[in-house]
C-alpha cells in the first residue's frame, strides 16, 4: 500500500499540480459568485434530484427513474432560464478579467475624488441623522444605463446639499435611486431591480432589496439609508453590510480609489505593496 502511494505521488508532475490548482481556484470563484444568492438553494435542489435519480435506479424503481431522468433532460434548458441572472453576472465578471487578473484598480485619489467622497459621506450622515430614506448608486465598470433611463436626467456635480434635497420627504424624486456616473449625479428617481435572495431578512424594505438587486446585476456599489431606523448600509457584489457610521462609509469609498503600484490585483500577479492613502 505504501509503495503504491509512493508511486502515485512520484507520478504527479508540476503541470498536474497547476492543473488541479486552476480547477480549485475556478470552483472557489464560482462558489463566491453564487454564495448567499438564489442559485445556492437551486444547486442544493439539483444535488437532491441527482441523488434521487441514482437511488431510484439502484433500488430498481424503473418508473420513478425514467421520470427523473427525463425531468433532468428537460431541466438543462430550464436551468439556463432560471440561472440567467447568475450567468449574466458570471460572464460580466469574466469580461472584467475578474477570475484571472482581478479587478482593474481605480485611479489615484485626486482632489475631485476626495471631494466626491466627502460630499457623499456628509450627505449620508445627515440623512441618517434625520432618518430620511436614501439610495445612492455608484456606477463602476458595468454600465447601469438601462436603469438610469427609468429616472430623471440630472447631470450635476455631487454635493451634500443636492443629495439632501433630492431625498427630502415628499419631493418627487425621494423614493427612487440616485445614480452617480463619472463623479456626477447622472440621474435621480431611478427604479432598480429587486433582489430575489430568499435568505434576506424580512425586516429589510424595498430600498435595501433594490440596493442588493443592482449590486447583483452589476458591479455597482449601493449606499442605503433606512427611513425607519436611520441605519447606513452598503450593498456590493450581492452582499449587504449594515450598521455603518460615516467614518466607515468614507473608508469604504476611499478604498475604491486607493492608488496601487501595480495595475492589476489578481491570480496572475504577485501583489507587492500598497501605496499609503492620502492623508
Amino acid at each position: 500500500m505504501a509503495t503504491q502511494l509512493r508511486d502515485i505521488l512520484m507520478s504527479i508532475t508540476l503541470w498536474d499540480v497547476i492543473d488541479m490548482a486552476v480547477i480549485a481556484y475556478v470552483f472557489y470563484k464560482l462558489f463566491l459568485l453564487i454564495r448567499d444568492t438564489r442559485a445556492e438553494q437551486l444547486i442544493k435542489g439539483i444535488f437532491v434530484l441527482v441523488f434521487a435519480t441514482w437511488a431510484s435506479g439502484f433500488f430498481r424503481l424503473y418508473t420513478v427513474n425514467w421520470l427523473l431522468r427525463n425531468t433532468m433532460t428537460v431541466g438543462v434548458i430550464a436551468l439556463l432560464i432560471v440561472f440567467q441572472p447568475e450567468l449574466r453576472r458570471a460572464l460580466e465578471f469574466l469580461g472584467r478579467g475578474g477570475i484571472l487578473f482581478g479587478k482593474p484598480l481605480s485611479e489615484a485619489l485626486d482632489k475631485e475624488t476626495r471631494t466626491l467622497i466627502d460630499e457623499i459621506a456628509a450627505a449620508v450622515q445627515l440623512l441618517a441623522k434625520k432618518k430620511t430614506g436614501a439610495l445612492i448608486v455608484l456606477e463602476r465598470e458595468t454600465g447601469v444605463g438601462e436603469f438610469m433611463e427609468s429616472g430623471i436626467t440630472v447631470d450635476c456635480i455631487v454635493t451634500s446639499q443636492i443629495l439632501q434635497t433630492i431625498f427630502a420627504t415628499n419631493t418627487p424624486l425621494h423614493d427612487g435611486a440616485v445614480i452617480i456616473r463619472d463623479k456626477r449625479i447622472a440621474s435621480a428617481g431611478c427604479l432598480l431591480p429587486l433582489t430575489e435572495n430568499p435568505s434576506l431578512s424580512k425586516e429589510l424594505g424595498t430600498r435595501h432589496r433594490a440596493g442588493l438587486g443592482i449590486s447583483e446585476n452589476s458591479d455597482a456599489i449601493a449606499i442605503i439609508v433606512s427611513e425607519e431606523t436611520g441605519v447606513i448600509s452598503t450593498a456590493k457584489e450581492g452582499r449587504l453590510s449594515r450598521y455603518l457610521d460615516a467614518k466607515t462609509l468614507k473608508e469604504m469609498l476611499v478604498s475604491q480609489y486607493r492608488p496601487q503600484e501595480h495595475k492589476y490585483r489578481g491570480f496572475l500577479r504577485w501583489r507587492v505593496k500598497d501605496v499609503q492613502d492620502d492623508k
